[in-house]
């Protein structure tokens, strides 16, 4: 029995979207990882972004370590792949998406080369007989970050007239703290994040101050907030940067991607797998077929739903940063427990969600799995 993991954490110094805790959480897993799961460090492949020594987390880069972490799991194998960055989604209209949530919600490297649900699903798909996968991600949108699987715990494939009718007879469960005019704005703003529109983008920001927010709490301490997403229009702003091509049109994003980054990892496309950089199905492997039935090796813990953000946490006073969901998990996991068994899937999510709501945080973690995972330990038996 093996057990290898991949993990990534990319701060983007020096730009607009600047992070400050997805580092420390690739630090914290590893830790994790090796003091309670028994990994080894050598079977731990880590990419960051703040170090240059290290494998840069690009597109290309990411895919081709998770798809190697992937092929070289056997049936008892356990794989984890945790990544904590920004997260975006490419919205409606802009072309066409066969996604159930009706965005491609993606992740994004540091050079903006996006991995969308597609692609993970496709990966998720080799993952062998037997093997089993952990992915978390603490990153906005994450809850549909494999395409299709079901959702356990969590409301990102509910209607959005269906979410708004949950989040009011929520708010008549408890008496409004808010004045009438704000209660009834709250739940406009509410439909608003539902159907896809974030402040940021009602706002039309896009720059460092559409990310920031700040939290007192006792004993004078104060969090410095920011949130792990990248609006579409802040994204292209930096892949024009990064890119040095100033003409990139919206409406044209998927293709202007194909271009600059080389082939499209599409469902309906098929590859040989040889061909690392890509993330392709492989032509001879009945790519349809396995698509079909990709649900049922991985599993993903997500830090928050597809219309939801994770936030970024900066402690002022001690200097500490982190993701909320990175941190949950991580107070979850040391605390002392009364029974001996490990914490299954379902309870670590239910658990962390908790844990954000005490601490104020809006963002509500899901579970997407296999239903034989939803009770099962956390990462390995």
């Amino acid at each position: 029995m093996a057990k290898k993991a991949l993990l990534i954490g990319i701060n983007y110094p020096g730009t607009a979207v600047e992070l400050r805790g997805c580092v420390n959480d690739v630090h914290r897993m590893q830790k994790c990882l090796i003091e309670l799961y028994g990994f080894a460090n050598k079977d731990i492949v880590i990419m960051i972004d703040t170090d240059k020594s290290c494998i840069q987390p690009t597109g290309n880069n990411i895919c081709e370590e998770l798809k190697r972490l992937i092929a070289s799991g056997q049936s008892g194998d356990f794989l984890v792949f945790h990544y904590s960055g920004h997260g975006t989604r490419i919205p409606p209209g802009i072309e066409d998406s066969d996604d159930s949530t009706g965005f491609d919600e993606c992740i994004t490297p540091c050079d903006m080369n996006l991995i969308k649900d597609q692609q993970f699903r496709e990966m998720v798909s080799r993952v062998k007989e037997g093997c089993q996968l952990t992915i978390i991600s603490d990153s906005c949108h994450s809850g549909g970050l494999i395409q299709e699987v079901k959702e356990q715990i969590g409301e990102s494939h509910m209607k959005p007239v269906d979410k708004v009718k949950e989040q009011i007879e929520e708010s008549h469960m408890k008496q409004p703290k808010l004045g009438i005019a704000s209660y009834f704005l709250n739940i406009v703003m509410n439909l608003l994040a539902t159907c896809g529109v974030s402040k940021s983008q009602r706002d039309r920001g896009g720059g460092e101050e559409s990310f920031r927010g700040e939290i007192e709490l006792e004993k004078d301490e104060t969090l410095d907030i920011k949130t792990r997403y990248l609006p579409f229009e802040s994204y292209l702003s930096l892949l024009k940067e990064q890119t040095g091509q100033t003409n990139i049109e919206p409406v044209r994003i998927r293709q202007t991607l194909l271009k600059l980054f080389g082939e499209d990892p599409s469902p309906n496309r098929q590859r040989g797998l040889s061909d690392l950089g890509n993330c392709e199905v492989d032509a001879g492997d009945s790519g349809a077929s396995r698509l079909n039935a990709v649900t049922d090796n991985g599993i993903l813990l997500s830090g928050c739903q597809t219309d939801q953000r994770s936030e970024d946490v900066y402690v002022t006073r001690t200097g500490k940063a982190y993701g909320a969901f990175s941190d949950a998990i991580q107070m979850i996991l040391s605390a002392p427990r009364k029974d001996k068994k490990k914490i299954t899937n379902k309870e670590l999510v239910s658990e962390a969600r908790v844990f954000l709501k005490k601490r104020g945080y809006s963002q509500r973690p899901g579970l997407y799995c296999h239903d034989r995972f939803v009770d099962k330990p956390f990462i390995c038996y």
